[in-house]
């Protein structure tokens, strides 16, 4: 393995989706899910070395992820395979125009059993950023501690860490969440959360000012608040910046938090200006919103100006 731009871990997963109810027998496709590796291909995508490392089942869904994510020119050679586990499944089902429900079947899963000797070589060859999220410490105590563990050791070997809360309230309580993720804060560089999220890596009830005022204290340097419809706040130490949502007809939301969190980073890579990564973190969004599926519809770098300037059912001939 050599040096890459993005380095993440955590469960990829197989995706199984519905556009009616699942109780009555709505037709399933198959797709990747993981909101790590959805930051993964967002980045490839844009022309960036990304690497995902996790475990994952001998099993055809496991073929599957990593058949998938090779197509995507993620790099998995960090990838460790598990013959005693399966891969973790998820079911999306449209029960609305409005609402998705999800279901997830990942308890024992491969990805779950991660552990800190899954990471050891990959971190040593170094990355220009490593990703994480609140996701894979909520899977297990061997996944909490490979998390802590490869934050703490970035941190230390001057890596720059990014951490997204991505609270998953099926898979630990507020409580426990903000236990683990609290100190885990300490290590990034950027913390990216919804605006229900932030007080998951703070004082419980704090507002943003007062959570934001204390991660700069202990070391953050920026901090993303996810606005859903209303866009992006970014605070630094200069200041706070907002970024509005590009006009498009959304389709599907499961992901549009991994796709800005993508295009932030890669505007970081570019050596962009805060306004320039904001706008581009919200191009990816936009993009993402407006296919389905988790990371699909996530663009390619010569398509990152295709939304300007076209009205709602534009053809390009």
């Amino acid at each position: 393995m050599s040096a890459v731009d993005l380095l993440t871990f955590g469960e990829a997963m197989v995706s199984l989706r519905a556009a009616g109810p699942l109780a009555t027998g709505a037709a399933l496709s198959m797709h990747l899910a993981g909101a790590e590796s959805n930051v993964a291909v967002g980045l490839a995508r844009l022309g960036h070395r990304a690497a995902w490392v996790g475990r994952v089942s001998t099993d055809e869904f496991g073929e599957y992820v990593l058949r998938h994510l090779r197509a995507e020119g993620v790099g998995v050679d960090g990838v460790t395979r598990d013959a005693e586990r399966q891969t973790g499944l998820m079911f999306l089902e449209q029960r609305s125009a409005d609402l998705t429900r999800v279901q997830y079947y990942r308890a024992g899963s491969a990805g779950s059993a991660l552990r800190v000797d899954d990471l050891r070589a990959p971190l040593a060859a170094g990355a220009r950023m490593l990703h994480l999220t609140g996701i894979t410490p909520a899977l297990s105590d061997s996944a909490r501690e490979a998390t802590e563990w490869a934050a703490k050791t970035a941190a230390a070997a001057g890596i720059p860490v990014c951490l997204d809360v991505n609270y998953r309230a099926r898979l630990w309580s507020r409580e426990a969440a903000r236990a683990v993720l609290t100190p885990l804060a300490a290590y990034a560089s950027t913390v990216v959360a919804s605006a229900d999220e932030l007080d998951l890596v703070g004082e419980p009830g704090a507002d943003e000012s007062t959570t934001v005022a204390e991660l700069f204290g202990r070391g953050v340097t920026t901090v993303l608040v996810k606005l859903g419809a209303d866009g992006a706040r970014a605070h630094t130490r200069t200041g706070v910046a907002h970024a509005g949502v590009l006009p498009v007809t959304a389709v599907d939301t499961v992901g549009a938090g991994d796709a800005f969190t993508a295009g932030y980073l890669s505007g970081w890579f570019d050596g962009l200006d805060l306004p320039d990564r904001l706008r581009r973190a919200a191009t990816v969004a936009a993009f993402a919103v407006s296919t389905r599926g988790d990371c699909e519809g996530l663009p390619r770098r010569a398509e990152l100006s295709l939304l300007d300037g076209h009205e709602a059912g534009s053809v390009l001939r």
